[in-house]
């Protein structure tokens, strides 16, 4: 036997170590470095190669009962009405001039504006037909319209009404110790009377006491009354509003009573039908945890909301709430020790019940550019 069939011996037998190894699930999660050999002409020689390992993602779990308070970005149109000039006729213009329910005003003739006061001095300085720019879903229009003299209070208006503020409780998802963001609620904080989704100027997270529970019953949503307390010192900066819940970082480092040191994250290829709990504030200030059955599972290979349907088995919370409530929504999901998603929904003929959002598709959004 020559030289050059003996090494190419030594590689065929190598090849059929290593993959004897491999297939008989010889790698242990020891080490973050696996050092591979080769067959040399004169030796065996070692030649490292690393392989990385990402570290498993691990997150501080929520059931903190929060605040939110949010301004909105641009002048939010929640209405229209007719406006009585000084010769007793009735106008609507911003209904004329096409303005609709659910329109931002994002600026006034070049002008930005960020609430209704603004809006009402440049419309009453100008005295004239005045340029709107409008975000009208995700289009960006401009509106031309003139506004009328109202006989009852002698000021120029539009007929519009408008909103630019918001506030409201929730329950925190979860707090990321690794880049201080942290993600809520599950879904949007959008208008009441029009169900746009709020764009963010500015915001704030704030602690939150809860004050007492109403009870959910079939066809009648209940909710968690609570109240901002310390309202001088946030728990962090608000800076996206997206349909899977609202994002931002935290001022300090928030930590749970139950949990002295992170979980990781379970996503949806881990997620099983059975048991698993879910960690929610309704008394005081007091997380605890509650037993949840999840019923049912939408693999998604996008994000989306509804990703999974859930109900309360816990005694306790039944007797509580009745099920889930309003102002439960971010409560994070726990099977296996992990944080899989946050509670989203009830569903109104059966308050038991709910959907729960996948926490990776929260981790997405909670990216703070």
């Amino acid at each position: 036997m020559n030289k050059k069939n003996i090494k190419k011996g030594s590689y065929i037998v190598l090849t059929l170590i290593i993959a004897l190894f491999l297939a008989g699930g010889g790698l242990s999660a020891v080490h973050n470095d696996i050092n591979f050999f080769k067959a040399n002409k004169n030796d065996l020689k070692s030649e490292d190669v690393t392989i990385s390992v990402l570290p498993e993602k691990r997150l501080i779990p929520g059931g903190h009962s929060v605040g939110v308070k949010m301004d909105v970005k641009g002048v939010l149109i929640v209405g229209l009405e007719e406006i009585e000039n000084k010769s007793g006729k009735k106008i609507n213009p911003g209904l004329k001039a096409g303005l609709q329910i659910g329109d931002s005003i994002l600026e006034i003739n070049g002008t930005k504006v960020n609430n209704a006061n603004e809006v009402q001095k440049i419309i009453n300085k100008l005295k004239k037909e005045v340029n709107l720019k409008i975000k009208r879903k995700s289009d960006i229009i401009n509106v031309n319209l003139t506004p009328v003299l109202s006989a009852d209070d002698n000021l120029y208006k539009l007929g519009i009404w408008v909103k630019d503020k918001t506030a409201g409780i929730g329950t925190l998802t979860f707090y990321d110790p690794d880049n201080q963001t942290f993600g809520a609620l599950g879904h949007a904080i959008t208008d009441i009377e029009t169900g746009t989704v709020l764009s963010v100027a500015e915001g704030e997270l704030l602690n939150s006491k809860v004050e007492s529970v109403k009870q959910g019953k079939a066809g009648v949503p209940g909710e968690i009354r609570g109240i901002f307390y310390e309202a001088d010192s946030p728990l962090g900066k608000l800076y996206k509003n997206t349909n899977f819940g609202i994002f931002g970082k935290t001022y300090h480092q928030i930590e749970n009573s139950l949990y002295s040191t992170p979980l990781a994250v379970g996503y949806q290829r881990e997620i099983k039908k059975g048991p698993a709990y879910i960690l929610t504030t309704l008394d005081g200030n007091k997380i605890e945890k509650y037993t949840i059955n999840i019923e049912k599972i939408n693999r998604q290979s996008k994000a989306e909301t509804k990703s999974m349907v859930i109900k309360v088995t816990d005694k306790r919370l039944l007797k509580k709430s009745g099920g889930i409530v309003q102002g439960m929504s971010g409560s994070p999901i726990i099977q296996g020790n992990k944080i899989i998603g946050a509670v989203t929904h009830v569903f109104v003929n059966d308050p038991q019940k709910g959907y729960g959002i996948f926490i990776e598709w929260m981790l997405d959004e909670a990216k703070v550019e």
